[in-house]
Formats: structure tokens, C-alpha cells, sequence
């Protein structure tokens, strides 16, 4: 770790706590700063508060006081999550008190080179496609930031021969100074996070401050299937190198089936261990990532050929009397619903849909539906999804659960069949997130397999 001097006997605010925010405040101590926490959890209910209190760290919990900030603070390191309309957030600007987020402090003291990788879609995906490739290429690559290694605590131990692979959300992008990756991927742009970015203009600009540190030396990794993108390409010191699954580009693209990079090809698109459009758009991205740092064609083949996928995310369960089990619970809107649809042939495809939506019909899901086995329908969403199945001709059951979903899909499977969980919904109607509908969904799954 690098013993940055900075931080050294300055006033430090940490907003916010959850991991990141521990991470960070650690960090600081370490680093020689003055660490005051805020976080809103009552102290009683406050594990992690206590445990910093412990480790002599101030804390002040239950409230956000904005006479704190008349304290001389140097610095706050805020949550990602808490937007910059935040009364505290806003008088710390207005008092010119640079806010960070903990990415910031993780570059900063890292002595490991940082591949960054941002996007709409599939950044977890692709996140851990590179870190297994890199890792099963000879490389030491160590997983960090959004995908929930906080960041600033994995950079602490990282030395010089490791590479952080880390992934980036706009929140954390948009607090950062020196942030420096020599590697960048930004899967693609898509109009999401608006309501706290105000416009999609500026969740635009936050994703695009991965680079804005680079140069020529360093490299970044666009999705050119977008328009957006090629513009942007325009419009950095970094070296490009584009990826395509509709054209062939000076990079990663597909051609007659084939995954190629710069005129050779590296494998066969139906090899990949995850089906799906998208995820050959990820494998692209991880080919491009694995080819600039050295690993060789056979290891990038044996890699994306076993690959998963991410818990949660188009997860491959295993299969019960030759019904394959997917676990993509992590859909929580049309699009993503969509992009799982698009690597199965639905004439054998049970899907379970349903949950929390915006009260918004699906018709833009109805040509992705039709054809399908049958749908399993659950949640407050059902009668609006039910009009969907309804339009594309497909029948349906009803379901009180995720469990009693995945038994009704495999009274209704036949050999050859997928059951997949894509709920094109959010979970809190049943579920406190959709990692909690996930888990269900995977135990019914070995509920079934045991029985």
C-alpha cells in the first residue's frame, strides 16, 4: 500500500457507512487523517458504528447535523448512494470541501495497476469474465468496488504484480479527482439512474469521468453496436479499441459465429459458457481486456467456455432430468428480461416473470414472450403480465412464491426444457431484494434435484 501523505493530519468526513464507507474510514485512520463518521442509523442499531468507535474513531449517528460541516474539514468521502442533493452533500460543496468517494482512495494508495470497468448492463458480468480470464491466464487479478469488494480495503493488500478488477457505477465515478485505470471498459449506455442524475446527458458525463485521467498509454474498451459510444470515442486521450458484435472493428468483434480480436479468431460465439446476445457482447469486452494483457487464446477459450455466469445474473443452476435451472433474478425491468430471452429458443423455455413494477403495462416484452412453453406469473405485477402473456399467446399459472414457481415449471417441464427465473420485476412486493428472490429460487431448485 502506498502511505500517501494527503490525508495526513486533515479533517476527514466519512457520509455514510455500509461497507464502503468502513472501508474508507479505515483507510483514513491508517493513513494519519482525523476521521469523523456520519450515518444516519441510530448508534444502538449501529454495529458497524460501534465497531469504528471501538478502533477510536469518532462517530456521530441518528442524524446528518449540517453544523458538523462547520468544522475545518479537508475532505468528505460520501456513499455512492447518496445523492448530491443531499443537505450535507450540498453545504460541503458550498463550503469548496472536495467530496470523494472511496474508488478515489483506493487508486490512490494502490500499488496495483486498475482495470475499471462501468456500464449500464453487464458490468458485474463482464467484471468477473476479466478476473477469471487474467487469473486462469497467469495474471493475478483480485476483484474489487461495486461488485462488492469494497474497494479501498482491497487495494490495501494489493501489491505491484496484482491488477485490481474493479467494477465502477456512476456514483462512484462521479467522485473522483486522480482516478487512473490504464485499462477502461464501459459495456454500453443505457437511460438508467436518471432520477438521480437528472438527466441521461448527465449519467453520460459520470460514466465518462473513467477516463478522464487517461492517456495515450492507456486504453479504453467501447461497446461501437452504439452510435453514443463511437461519438465518444472521439473525445478521449486514451488509445481505443472497439467492440462489436454487428460489425468488424480494429478490435473484438464477431464474425460467422466466431469471437475474433484484430483479425483472429479466439472461439466459437456457442462455446461461451452463458447464453445470451449480451453476453457475447461481455465476451467481447473480456477477449479485448485478456488480449492486451497476454493471455493466451487457450486460456481465454477454457475460461469463457466454463463460465457460469454471475450469482444472480443468468446463473446456470444444473439440470434435473434434462430441465436446465437459470437463475437470473436480477432482471428487475423489460430489458434485462429481454436479454436473457434472447439466448434460448423459447419453444422450450418455461419463464417465471412477476413481482414490483412501476405500474407500467409490458407490451414492449410481448414479441419477446411469444412462443414460449408457458409462463409462471406471480407478484403484485401478475395482472399486467398476465396481459402481456395474453397478447403473445402464451398460457400461464399462477404462483403465491418464487419456490412454489419453480415447482409448478417443473411439473410442466419436459427433457430438453429451461426453466428460467427472469422476473422483468423488482422484488420488494415478497422479497427484501432480488438476491434474497434469487436464493429461494436456487433452494427450490435443490429441492428439487433432492427429491
Amino acid at each position: 500500500m502506498k502511505q500517501v501523505k494527503k490525508f495526513e493530519n486533515k479533517k476527514v468526513l466519512v457520509l455514510g457507512l455500509a461497507r464502503s464507507g468502513q472501508a474508507a474510514a479505515r483507510l483514513l485512520a491508517k493513513l494519519g487523517a482525523i476521521v469523523t463518521v456520519n450515518d444516519g442509523k441510530p448508534f444502538d442499531e449501529n454495529p458497524s458504528a460501534q465497531a469504528l468507535l471501538e478502533e477510536g474513531i469518532k462517530v456521530i449517528c441518528g442524524s446528518h447535523p449540517l453544523e458538523l460541516l462547520d468544522e475545518e474539514f479537508a475532505y468528505m468521502v460520501k456513499n455512492p448512494g447518496i445523492p448530491y442533493t443531499n443537505p450535507m452533500v450540498v453545504r460541503a460543496l458550498e463550503k469548496n470541501i472536495p467530496v470523494i468517494t472511496e474508488v478515489e482512495l483506493a487508486y490512490l494508495v494502490s500499488e496495483a495497476p486498475i482495470i475499471g470497468i462501468t456500464g449500464s448492463n453487464g458490468k458485474t458480468t463482464t467484471t468477473t469474465m476479466i478476473a477469471e480470464v487474467l487469473n486462469h491466464g497467469g495474471h493475478s487479478a483480485l476483484l474489487s468496488g461495486n461488485i462488492g469488494y469494497p474497494a479501498s480495503e482491497v487495494a490495501q493488500s494489493a501489491v505491484t504484480a496484482d491488477t485490481l478488477v474493479m467494477e465502477l457505477s456512476s456514483f462512484q465515478l462521479m467522485g473522483t479527482e486522480d482516478f487512473h485505470p490504464h485499462l477502461a471498459v464501459i459495456t454500453n449506455l443505457m437511460p438508467t439512474h436518471i432520477d438521480y442524475h437528472g438527466s441521461f446527458e448527465n449519467y453520460v458525463e459520470a460514466k465518462w469521468n473513467i477516463q478522464k485521467n487517461m492517456t495515450a498509454d492507456d486504453v479504453i474498451i467501447l461497446n461501437f453496436n452504439q452510435k453514443l459510444a463511437e461519438d465518444l470515442a472521439a473525445q478521449t486521450k486514451a488509445t481505443v479499441v472497439p467492440f462489436s458484435t454487428e460489425k468488424k472493428v480494429d478490435g473484438a468483434y464477431l464474425e460467422d459465429g466466431m469471437l475474433c480480436f484484430k483479425g483472429q479468431a479466439v472461439m466459437k460465439a456457442d462455446e461461451l459458457g452463458v447464453p445470451g446476445s449480451h453476453n457475447v457482447e461481455n465476451a467481447l469486452a473480456a477477449i479485448a481486456v485478456a488480449k492486451l494483457s497476454g493471455v493466451s487464446d487457450e486460456a481465454i477459450r477454457e475460461t469463457l467456455a466454463h463460465f457460469g455466469g454471475v450469482k444472480h445474473r443468468l446463473q446456470y443452476l444444473g439440470e434435473v432430468n434434462d430441465v436446465k435451472f437459470y437463475n437470473d433474478s436480477k432482471s428487475t425491468n423489460i430489458l434485462a428480461t429481454q436479454k436473457a430471452l434472447s439466448g434460448f429458443d423459447n419453444k422450450k423455455v418455461i419463464l417465471i416473470a412477476g413481482g414490483l413494477d412501476r405500474g407500467n403495462e409490458f407490451d414492449d416484452l410481448v414479441p419477446d414472450l411469444a412462443g414460449l412453453k408457458k409462463m409462471i406469473i406471480l407478484g403484485e405485477s401478475a395482472p399486467r403480465v398476465k396481459r402481456a402473456a395474453d397478447k403473445a399467446k402464451v398460457s400461464y399459472l399462477d404462483a403465491r412464491d418464487v419456490a412454489e414457481a419453480a415447482k409448478l415449471a417443473f411439473e410442466n417441464a419436459e427433457s430438453g426444457d429451461v426453466i428460467l427465473l427472469s422476473p422483468a420485476n423488482a422484488s420488494w412486493d415478497m422479497y427484501k431484494n432480488f438476491e434474497v428472490r434469487g436464493d429461494e429460487f436456487i433452494a427450490a431448485f435443490e429441492a428439487i434435484k433432492g427429491e
